[in-house]
């Protein structure tokens, strides 16, 4: 999958036990499986996996752009992590919905 992939899901937060918290769009659906083909596709081209089968995407969400990687989630789908500066910079809070147009590179 060379093509983009577009989805609107809500911002959430996952706190870890020393109280940092992430934040993470879910991709699933036919988003989530395009990626998920795309990953094993590469996997299989190129002999191995990235770490925790990670895949590396151009993320763009309102007018800002970043590459970072997606991690797959054991119930399926993506997880997209979404930085303090973009959440920043796009007004994003806690349940907001996100538009996040993906790009695997």
């Amino acid at each position: 999958m060379s093509e983009s992939v577009s989805v609107t899901a809500p911002l959430w937060r996952w706190t870890a036990k020393n109280g940092v918290s992430w934040f993470f769009v879910t991709i699933e659906g036919e988003a989530g499986e395009s990626l998920s083909a795309t990953e094993a596709m590469w996997r299989l081209e190129l002999g191995g996996k990235r770490g925790f089968r990670s895949l590396k995407v151009e993320a763009c969400i309102g007018e800002t752009v970043w590459q970072t990687s997606c991690f797959p989630r054991d119930e399926g789908g993506w997880m997209l992590p979404v930085k303090a500066p973009v959440r920043k910079t796009e007004k994003l809070a806690e349940g907001d919905p996100v538009a996040v147009t993906l790009r695997p590179v």
